[in-house]
């Protein structure tokens, strides 16, 4: 069996973060692993408080991991302080993962700052270059790219971009698009699409959490970068579909789906 590190904040409800994260290596039958890097405060209706894991717990754990368990891939998700991540970026560089995947987590879907302001700049200079695979939003590509991503055009200028900060491979995620959900990939020599059919639901709570943490798993199952987006667009496409309704607000996808549908077991 595979093992996958996420590195990550702890989502309440567990519907994203190092809870999803988790759950998404599970599904997909790698050993999954966890760095926290913040406590939230959470449910479905937002998020409401944030306290940091001190940068010299987080480097500990990362160490803790590294010196003791193979790695075969690693999942960055929110991480909200320079410090932090700075400590990331140092330790990481010690063991030199073989596959990296960045989910460049800055503001939640009610609108709470999980990256503070001031360490954009941090994150631009020091994980963007370390990633194998970085997996931006719309909002995100805006924000690293300093420009509005609105239409593909505009995708693809910013995976370009983001790929000469020094990331090997760009994907930016067309969840906010006017239409479909097409992601667009772009390895820095090729562009590769992934349409798919908008899904009509409000539970949509650690999407970005679940793909990325799916790209992570595939990867270290030993799929092309291409492949392994992949299979984790399907993989996520199944889990919107059948996501959960719980809570007041913003309900998680369902994780399992796959497996419960094949154990025959209800899963909604």
């Amino acid at each position: 069996m595979k093992h996958v590190l996420t590195i990550a904040g702890s989502d309440t409800c567990g519907g994203a973060g190092i809870q999803a994260d988790l759950k998404t290596m599970s599904a997909l039958g790698v050993y999954g692993m966890s760095v926290i890097t913040a406590v939230t405060v959470q449910n479905t209706m937002g998020v409401f408080g944030c306290q940091d894991i001190s940068p010299e717990i987080v480097s500990a754990q990362i160490d803790a991991i590294f010196t003791d368990i193979p790695v075969d891939a690693v999942k960055i998700g929110m991480v909200s302080q320079t410090e932090t991540i700075e400590a990331i970026a140092n330790t990481l560089e010690k063991y030199h993962p073989q596959n990296l995947v960045v989910d460049p987590v800055m503001i939640s879907k009610s609108g709470f700052d999980l990256l503070q302001p001031s360490a954009k700049e941090a994150l631009i200079r020091r994980l963007i270059p370390l990633a194998t695979v970085l997996t931006p939003n719309l909002p995100e590509a805006e924000a690293i790219c300093g420009h509005r991503v609105q239409t593909l055009e505009d995708m693809a200028q910013c995976a370009k971009e983001i790929c000469a900060l020094g990331a090997k491979n760009v994907l930016i995620k067309g969840g906010h698009l006017q239409n479909d959900a097409t992601d667009l990939l772009y390895d820095g020599q090729q562009f590769y699409s992934f349409p798919a059919k908008r899904i009509e639901t409000k539970n949509t709570h650690g999407t970005g959490c679940t793909l990325s943490s799916a790209i992570a798993s595939y990867l270290a199952m030993g799929m092309s970068v291409d492949a392994a987006v992949k299979e984790a667009k399907s993989y996520i496409t199944d889990a919107i579909t059948h996501s959960f309704s719980i809570g007041h607000g913003v309900g998680p996808t369902n994780h399992f789906y796959r497996l419960y549908k094949k154990a025959e077991m209800p899963y909604e």
